[in-house]
């Protein structure tokens, strides 16, 4: 009797550490599968140029907006294209917001204890990546590093990274955080991405504009230009502010050179999208946020002072008053009719 106890007990041992294999295996599975990563087929770019080059502060994806919340200390939320189903994606301040189908990117904006938002703040973990859906446990930290001007490219971020060794210089990392590496040590604008390819104008020697492979990460020189944030559009088309015209906006054809003039006004920025330019103007005696479409025509003055961080969607164009720092839109077809952004806060229950 004592050998057949001693047999079962050993029997049962036996199946509770089987039991717990299992249990710990498919733990091991369910986790596996909530943290994997998805890749992108083909070459899919996460915002528009315009908007990155603004510090990308909204991204519109599947009439879903993105965006740095100004009500909450640009904190991430989403909302429906008219407003509607306001969601706080997570606590982290952010900029250069990129989205694909799975995930949005951007690069962590949390001030240091100074309260201080100056690059070398940043705080660690720099780079980040978080669902679409949101949710603390989801971010994912792609580097560590501060970094900025990110940008997607199918399924590699470039980014600007720096480290005190180097300064700031070109990175990318894949989008589940592997393969981190230098793709070249000028630290030149990202934004300018259409598919495969990366345009941008030369840093120390020259601002000609260049085009990026990023199949290869290979570059070759496009147009022999003095370009400033370049803006392409279908690989044929180059908007700018020219160095040679006081950062005019110009537009070159990048196949035969033909460049054109579209304004004669000094630019502190620009936006280029849905038929539009949106630019602030560099005026001493009457500074303004203007609009003209893409062939330079039908000039306006939408609304007078110095105002920064121009981004669009599909409806509205936003903007932020340089002194006050508060935001504002405005709908594409209503010029004029402009009003204060104040999505509201959401608080965690």
């Amino acid at each position: 009797m004592m050998k057949e106890g001693f047999l079962m007990k050993k029997h049962l041992a036996l199946i509770i550490a089987a039991v717990l294999i299992v249990l710990a295996a498919g733990g091991g599975t369910a986790v596996y599968l909530l943290k994997r990563t998805h890749f992108n087929d083909g070459y899919v770019n996460g915002n528009t140029a315009g908007n990155l080059y603004n510090e990308g502060l909204v991204c519109e994806y599947d009439n879903m907006i993105y965006f740095a919340n100004p009500s909450d200390r640009d904190r991430l939320y989403v909302m429906n294209s008219d407003g509607g189903n306001l969601t706080k994606l997570c606590d982290d301040s952010v900029s250069f917001i990129n989205v694909d189908e799975n995930y949005v990117y951007y690069v962590r904006n949390n001030p240091g204890a100074s309260g201080d938002f100056s690059f070398l703040n940043f705080n660690t973990n720099s780079l980040c990546r978080i669902d679409r859906k949101g949710g603390e446990n989801s971010i994912v930290i792609l580097d560590p590093d501060p970094s900025l001007c990110a940008s997607l490219v199918g399924n590699y971020i470039y980014y600007l990274h720096y480290s005190e060794s180097e300064g700031s210089t070109l990175y990318k990392v894949k989008i589940d955080g592997s393969e981190k590496q230098q793709v070249a040590a000028s630290p030149f604008f990202t934004c300018s991405v259409n598919g495969q390819y990366l345009y941008h104008n030369g840093i120390d020697k020259e601002h000609y504009l260049w085009r990026l492979n990023t199949e290869d990460d290979s570059s070759g020189m496009l147009y022999g230009g003095n370009c400033w944030m370049p803006t392409v559009v279908d690989d044929s088309t180059v908007y700018y502010m020219d160095c040679d015209s006081n950062y005019a906006i110009a537009r070159t054809d990048i196949e035969t050179g033909a460049k054109t003039l579209l304004c004669e006004d000094r630019v502190d920025c620009y936006n280029v999208g849905y038929g539009y330019i949106y630019f602030q103007r560099n005026d001493p005696e009457t500074p303004a946020l203007c609009r003209m479409k893409t062939d330079g025509s039908g000039y306006e003055v939408l609304i007078k002072g110095n105002h920064m961080n121009i981004q669009t969607t599909a409806e509205y164009v936003y903007f932020r008053d340089y002194e006050s720092e508060q935001t504002y839109r405005m709908p594409h077809n209503k010029p004029g009719d402009i009003e204060l952004f104040n999505p509201g806060i959401v608080h965690e229950e």
